[in-house]
């Protein structure tokens, strides 16, 4: 069988920039344990899946270990794909995923993701979690993941983990946010998840379904710029729509190849 694998940078607007996502369209779908082991064989975050069903488009995602409920970088990474490189006729592209319908439409080189919000609510940090940072947080929530609330964009910066505390925590599918204001935009980020491949995500769409809501309150801001100041980084922008947020930004070919399963 020959597939096709593509591989953008999304979150960004130069190539070795943003997160990284491979996307493989699908005539029908492959069982599940094909899928992971394809996403392993890729060795980046998340890899997505897709099959086009006409009306709407079926998306999956995976990481290495499991199978996602929601990922931004590889819906952004699958509609650039599909508008940019595949051509894409429709205006608006209308994924089919776990999270219900999500909705990406292009303007002016900008992909702009319809995504549901999830206000965090004030938690206790776990024990295992505490012990792992090396600054604690001031304030902590949760919603799918933990947000953890910092003074500083430097805090933010100077952040380490203690993997191998931090690996003792499952969080499936979730992982942790640290988050402060920013020095040149309204928020930023990094994300941790614990027992995944990768520590670090670089840039996640996803946990800006929460980190949106949670600063546009804080904030008293219905717009807003972000940062996920990783090694890559990568730049969002941010709309607080209430029981939905959009997040936008850009992304990048990286590679085009195709590849074969016996």
């Amino acid at each position: 069988m020959k597939l096709d694998l593509y591989q953008i940078d999304a979150f960004t607007n130069t190539v070795f920039g943003g997160n990284p996502a491979c996307v493989v369209p699908l005539d029908e779908w492959l069982s599940d344990d094909l899928l992971l082991k394809i996403t392993r064989e890729n060795a980046v975050a998340e890899t997505a899946f897709y099959v086009d069903k006409g009306d709407k488009i079926h998306l999956r995602w995976f990481t290495p270990e499991i199978e996602m409920d929601l990922c931004g970088h590889a819906t952004l990474a699958t509609a650039h794909c599909l508008k940019s490189i595949l051509n894409y006729p429709k205006d608006k592209i209308i994924f089919e995923t776990l999270s219900g319908d999500l909705t990406v439409f292009m303007q002016n080189d900008f992909y702009f993701l319809d995504f549901p919000s999830r206000m965090p609510l004030i938690s206790k940090l776990p024990e295992i979690i505490e012990k792992s940072l090396n600054i604690l947080p001031k304030e902590v929530f949760k919603s799918r993941d933990y947000v953890l609330i910092y003074d500083s964009q430097e805090d933010i910066k100077n952040i380490k983990i203690d993997r191998q505390t931090f690996d003792q925590i499952n969080l499936n599918p979730g992982g942790v946010i640290v988050t402060s204001k920013g020095n040149d935009c309204d928020f930023v980020s990094r994300f941790f998840t614990p027992q995944a491949l990768i520590l670090e995500d670089p840039v996640t769409g996803s946990a800006h379904c929460s980190l949106i809501p949670f600063w546009s309150k804080r904030l008293n801001k219905k717009e807003l710029s972000a940062m996920q100041i990783s090694d890559r980084v990568g730049t969002l922008n941010c709309q607080d729509k209430n029981d939905r947020v959009i997040i936008s930004g850009q992304a990048k070919t990286y590679s085009i190849g195709t590849f074969w399963i016996d």
